[in-house]
Order: C-alpha cells, then structure tokens, then sequence
C-alpha cells in the first residue's frame, strides 16, 4: 500500500528499539501529533520525555490523513452552545482558532518544509443543505464576530471549483492544510532537539503504577507521568478508555501532478475542501499540483483490495474531467471517532493522561492537545479539565460488541448521503 505522502517525506533519522532500562520524567505511549506535540511541548518545560512508538514516527493516522486544519471543534458551534451554553462554547472556540495558530507557529519556529497552504472550502451535497450552510455563517459572524468566512451560493460556485456536483458553499480563510506526515516529522526533529527520545518499534505490553512502570519487549521506562498518545490503535493496551472510541478505515488517493488547466478547475484558490455527505468527501493540492482525495470507508480490520479504484468513483462524482488522469497512489489509515465526535480527554488515574477521538480533525487538535497536557502536567489544569469535562459516552456493547451497531449506524447514513 504505497501512500505519496511516505513517498514524498523529508528525510528524518531513524530511531533504536528500547533495550534495557530508562528513567524519565514523562513516558509517552505513541509517536503522532499528540505524542509527539506533547513531548515538544513538555521538553520546552524542562522536562526529560521519553516516546514508545510500537511502528515507526507516523505510522499511523497522523502519517497519513487529508491534512486539513480546520477551524472550530468537530461539532458546530450552534451545537456547543445549546449542549454547554455560550461561556463554555465561547472558550472551546478560541481554543480552536489557538490551535490552528498553535500549528503554523510550530511550522514557523521550527522551519517544518509541509507546504502550508491557506483557506477551506465546505459544499452542499444537496440543495436542502444549502441552508444550513448560510445559518452557520451568519451565526459565526454576528455572534463571534468571525470575519474570514462567506457563505457563496450556486451561482458563484465557480469561483471555486469547476463541478456540478455541489449546491452552495462556505468559503473559510481562516483554516489551513499542510503535507501531514513532513509536519509530523518536522515536529519528531523538533522534539528531539529539545531533549526528547524516541523509540521506535517498541511496542508497548503493560504498564502500572505511580510512578508508571512501562514495558515492552526489549526494556521499560520508569516514569512520573505517562501519556497515553495511541488514538485509533490503542487496542488493548487500556480497556478503560478503549471503548469510548470506534476505530473506522478511510481511504486517499494521489493523482499524477495536474496540468495547470486542471489546477484551475479543480482548486482555483488552491484550498482544501470538502462536503457535506457524512461520509464525508475531502481533497486538495498537493505542493507539487495533485489532487489528493479522500472518499468512502470501512468498519473492518481488512482494506478493499483496489484503494485507487475505491476512491477513484467518489473522486469523479465531483470531478468527471478527471476519468483519464492516472492515479498513482492509493492508501487507508485508521480514524478514531466518539460517540458525539468530541475528543475525548482525561486521566486513567492521577499520574496516566490520555487524549484521543479526534474523530477526523485530528492535525490541529491533537496537536493542541500537546500544548494543553504540558500545561496540565505543570500545574495549569484549566484548560485540560474543560476539555476533559465534555461529556463522552460508550459505544454499546463495549470493545466486543461495538461493531455491529457502530456498522448499521453507518450504513444507514450512508444511505442518507444518496437522497
């Protein structure tokens, strides 16, 4: 399964197994943008941060999703303020708009080479739609005084896509989107400068006590705190917080670099984008003038046997020009999504920390969660404890029997995104 983004990766160093025994301060379970936006974060503090990874940096999701950096949490702020009330939906916000400020602040202090580009553009699959759209936009610009967004209907649509697929549309300056895994590599090297070891192909077998006590097969790291950064591939390691997020695939693909004409009319702002199917549609540019495009997904172990061909038929739904543009590469990857797709935040007990269920919005808020753990772990809980107060809920039927149900879920507004 060959992804463009390891293809076209900056070159980065490769890191030992663990062998034998450590002691840190901090032990971090995972290297993507929360591990090791945590470790960064916590090193910059002072203190000594070792990272467990079981693959290698970037392995999983955070080496290979859509790169969109995107504005507010993964639920609409009309929704936050008529669950949590205006104070609360007012900080989670600003938190957002901090965390996208958080990533190109990361990039720029860090000289991280991910071709960061700029602005969002958010499409009406069905006319019906349409409206839903204006009331978000109107609802951010009178009541949080949010200027970089517009709503554009139909009949200017072409002013930022050339496809008939879409009804209406918002146009959002503020967002951003980037080459994933060079920013995930940009922040490994970061860290590393900063102090922090990582390990990788140490997979992680148990771990107990305060201080942890973390083992893999090769050695184990004796640490104060321990994070636990696994996301979507936490399996096992921690039944406890296991079962309030569902582990789904989705799928992307690269094209060969377009001609400029079909720059122009895929991407003429040269935006990320995506729509409002709920299984949802999401593409860009690539720095070199692909269409990266991700469309449709499973809820098994196993991946369909042709990712190009997959993806391929949702990519010329929008984009029909494209039948005689080869595709060159085709790869899934593992999102982890909650119940009310808010991340979910807390501490297993009073020294193990975790942050995961990102639930597709994972560049800038897991990689915010970094910056709000080494507040945490410092002694400034504030912000941490919002996050971790927003109510989460388990998938019925526990880690076992989740699937079933978490399948007929999907399936049925799958149907939906067709009517």
């Amino acid at each position: 399964m060959s992804s463009y983004y390891r293809a076209s990766a900056n070159k980065t160093p490769e890191f030992p197994s663990l062998m034998g025994d450590v002691v840190a301060d901090i032990c971090i379970v995972g290297a993507g943008y929360t591990g090791l936006s945590s470790a960064l974060h916590l090193a910059e503090k002072g203190y000594k941060v070792a990272v467990l990874e079981a693959e290698t940096v970037g392995f999983g999701a955070s080496g290979r999703n859509g790169g969109h950096v995107g504005i507010g949490q993964r639920q609409d702020q009309q929704y936050l303020e008529e669950a949590f009330g205006n104070e609360v939906a007012t900080l989670l916000w600003h938190m957002s708009l901090e965390a996208i400020d958080t990533v190109k602040e990361l990039i720029k202090k860090h000289r991280i080479k991910c071709d960061l580009k700029h602005g969002n553009v958010h499409f009406a699959h069905r006319s019906k739609y349409t409206r839903d759209l204006e009331e978000e936009v109107d609802f951010l610009q009178d009541r949080y005084d949010f200027d970089q967004i517009d709503y554009l209907p139909k009949s200017r649509l072409s002013e930022v896509i050339d496809s008939d697929a879409y009804y209406g549309a918002v146009v959002d300056r503020a967002s951003k989107h980037l080459h994933p895994l060079n920013f995930l590599l940009g922040l490994a090297a970061a860290a590393v400068k900063a102090g922090v070891v990582i390990y990788e192909n140490s997979r992680v077998t148990s771990y107990e006590g305060a201080p942890a006590v973390v083992k893999t097969t090769g050695g184990r790291i004796t640490a104060d705190e321990m994070i636990l950064a696994c996301n979507g591939y936490i399996e096992r390691l921690e039944p406890k917080i296991n079962g309030y997020i569902m582990p789904i695939n989705n799928f992307v693909l690269a094209t060969e670099p377009l001609t400029d004409e079909l720059v122009t009319q895929i991407a003429p702002l040269d935006t990320s984008m995506s729509d409002s199917r709920f299984v949802i549609n999401y593409w860009k540019l690539s720095g070199d003038n692909r269409l990266i495009f991700g469309g449709g997904e499973n809820y098994r172990r196993g991946y369909p046997s042709d990712i190009k061909a997959f993806v391929r038929k949702y990519m010329l739904q929008v984009y029909p020009q494209l039948t005689n543009t080869n595709i060159d590469y085709g790869w899934g990857g593992t999102v982890a999504i909650t119940m009310n797709r808010l991340p979910h935040f807390g501490r297993v007990q009073d020294n193990i920390w975790y942050m995961q269920g990102y639930s597709g919005h994972g560049v800038p808020t897991a990689t915010f969660a970094g910056k709000l753990i080494a507040e945490a772990i410092s002694g400034k809980l504030e912000r941490f404890d919002l996050m971790a107060s927003l109510p989460t809920t388990k998938f019925p039927g526990g880690t076992l029997l989740r699937w079933p149900g978490m399948v007929a879920g999907m399936l049925y507004y799958a149907l939906r995104d067709r009517f």
